[in-house]
């Protein structure tokens, strides 16, 4: 009996379907590019005085509404989990960027909602995300960067779409 020896890369059927073997995935090329958004952010927050401020807290920056949220609807929107959710806000609070308040419209419940120094933290990356944004269209040109941002906006937007009917269908599957 022959063992197969075969090492050549397998390729995908038909042409242009799937990348190259030698061309890094395209959900990977975005996770390189999501880094070096991020270290700059960070490295920028880090100069404004706000060096504490790390990625995963991003569940709750980005999806904190204006007034306050619950933990629950920030751990739906970020999809994370509640409790991790919770130990972000543990940390934002001893840091002093968010608080927590009685929620007016339930007693039992509390709204996470941002201090002076949230509010000044999140202002601040906007802003330095604005600036990237820029510094990329200066770059590599206003158009591709618009063009990239509106495919990125219409992945998701589909994907968020999909996804209550994908829910929907698996909470009926026998």
């Amino acid at each position: 009996m022959t063992k197969d020896t075969d090492t050549s890369p397998q390729t995908a059927p038909g042409p242009g379907l799937f990348p190259e073997p030698e061309r890094t995935p395209l959900p990977a090329l975005l996770d390189d590019v999501k880094r070096i958004g991020f270290g700059q952010l960070h490295d920028r927050l880090e100069a404004e005085g706000h060096p504490q401020i790390r990625n995963a807290h991003g569940c709750v920056f980005r999806y904190i509404d204006v007034d306050g949220s619950r933990l629950t609807e920030l751990a739906t929107q970020s999809g994370v989990t509640k409790q991790a959710v919770g130990e972000f806000v543990d940390e934002l609070q001893a840091l002093g960027y968010v608080e927590r308040a009685p929620d007016p419209l339930d007693g039992r419940a509390k709204i996470i909602r941002l201090t002076e120094r949230g509010r000044d933290a999140r202002r601040a990356a906007l802003r330095i995300f604005a600036d990237i944004e820029r510094d990329w269209a200066e770059r590599f040109g206003e158009d591709r960067v618009g063009e990239l941002r509106d495919l990125l906006e219409a992945i998701a937007a589909a994907d968020h779409a999909a996804a209550p009917a994908e829910q929907a269908a698996a909470a009926y599957r026998p």
